[in-house]
């Protein structure tokens, strides 16, 4: 359990993003291509396991003054540094490995992935701003690399909107560093010297409105509506402006935002948004409905 533990499963669910480019090219059901994503998704989970270790083992000292992740095995001591490092070595050996099925593009983009998380866990962390964009270009990776590994080309929209979820849940989850702070007066991070309260605020206001102008765009675009047949995509904003007012609702009502996989596990509001989000985008791709009933 606890080397399970070490390997962060539960975050693969970010990984899921691979599927991004290949659901919306209306070619989710291609078997083949399929196939191919799902080797990419465990390879992408393998190399992504070998990261959340290096992390840790990066920060055992730091996990240790943490309410929460004195509990991961390295920092509790349930995992000595010596086994951690080989179970690294051997996420790296086997996600490339894995990746080499898929193509050597995929490769080289995983790659990228790997070396910016690295360098990431070996300092650019602690670096504030530049932390949060680095954490946000990890999804838009994984989204290029479920667009390489399927071959479908992957929009400007897509991947605007993906790095903007992706900073605002980052912004979010630096917020409740600063809270953390403020209740043990120990700093749970470097980079957080670099935030406080009023600057995280204002960065989760101007993204999260920028976000919904450039989700708006999107569904208005004449390339999507002509691509849709419909020009009454910008329902769908709903479900957008739904979630985001529920993550905001956590992050300032309930200051709850320290993990963003959890709450995607555990909140059926943002959960339920997602799904209807999928479903009217189902519909409108894949079934063989009248399309100007959406008219």
């Amino acid at each position: 359990m606890k080397y399970i533990k070490l390997l962060r499963p539960k975050h693969w669910v970010k990984n899921a993003f691979l599927f991004i480019p290949l659901f919306f090219a209306g070619e989710i059901f291609n078997t083949s291509k399929l196939l191919h994503l799902l080797i990419a998704f465990v390879a992408f989970s393998l190399i992504a396991s070998s990261i959340y270790i290096i992390n840790d083992y990066k920060d055992i000292e730091a996990d240790k003054q943490h309410p929460i992740k004195c509990k991961r095995p390295l920092a509790s001591g349930a995992i000595s540094k010596t086994t951690a490092l080989l179970l690294f070595a051997l996420c790296i050996l086997m996600g490339t490995l894995v990746a080499s099925f898929v193509s050597e593009k995929f490769m080289f983009v995983l790659g990228i992935y790997f070396v910016l998380n690295l360098l990431y866990c070996f300092g650019l962390k602690n670096i504030s701003i530049l932390d949060i964009m680095i954490l946000s270009t990890g999804f838009v990776l994984r989204v290029k690399s479920g667009g390489v590994a399927a071959d479908v080309a992957m929009s400007e929209w897509l991947t605007i909107m993906i790095f903007l979820l992706a900073l605002f849940m980052a912004i979010a989850k630096r917020r409740d560093d600063i809270l953390i702070k403020q209740d043990s007066g120990k700093e749970m991070r470097k980079a957080a010297s670099g935030y406080n309260m009023d600057f995280l605020n204002v960065m989760l206001a101007l993204v999260s409105a920028v976000m919904i102008v450039c989700y708006l765009m999107y569904t208005i675009s004449p390339e999507t509506q002509a691509r849709f047949h419909t020009y009454r995509l910008y329902y769908t904003t709903l479900f957008v402006i739904g979630g985001l007012l529920r993550y905001l609702q956590i992050t300032y009502v309930e200051n709850n935002t320290g993990s963003p996989t959890k709450i995607l596990y555990k909140d059926r509001f943002i959960q339920l948004t997602i799904l209807l989000w999928v479903l009217s985008f189902y519909v409108l791709i894949y079934l063989p409905t009248d399309k100007t009933f959406f008219e």
